[in-house]
């Protein structure tokens, strides 16, 4: 198995938790403000860059959509709105940034 230089950057070099542990709880701690700090950053290109993605699915009508790496689930729900998907899951590694997607929809 090859590995490479990324597979070995970890947020906390004196942590013993692992790198999928430790990105964990980095995106928790930073859940509350993350959409706040999306949109701030980003001048909120992130919004039209989503509208934009989905238009492009529009064509493929899309019955069932996976969201990988949701966060917030931003992506997940405009998908709701402007698609007639039956089916749209969105999956995160971080409970908390789950957790504010739950509270939005």
């Amino acid at each position: 198995m090859t590995t490479y230089q990324h597979d070995t950057i970890v947020p906390f070099k004196d942590s013993a938790e692992s790198k999928k542990k430790q990105v964990e709880k980095m995106f928790d701690k930073i859940a509350f403000r993350y959409d706040f700090l999306n949109h701030f950053l980003s001048a909120g290109i992130d919004r039209g860059w989503r509208k934009k993605a989905i238009r492009q699915l529009k064509t493929l009508d899309p019955k069932s959509i996976l969201d990988v790496a949701t966060g917030t689930g931003d992506m997940a729900i405009l998908a709701g709105k402007l698609l007639n998907a039956e089916k749209i899951i969105g999956i995160d590694i971080s409970e908390g940034m789950l957790e504010i997607g739950k509270k939005k929809n």
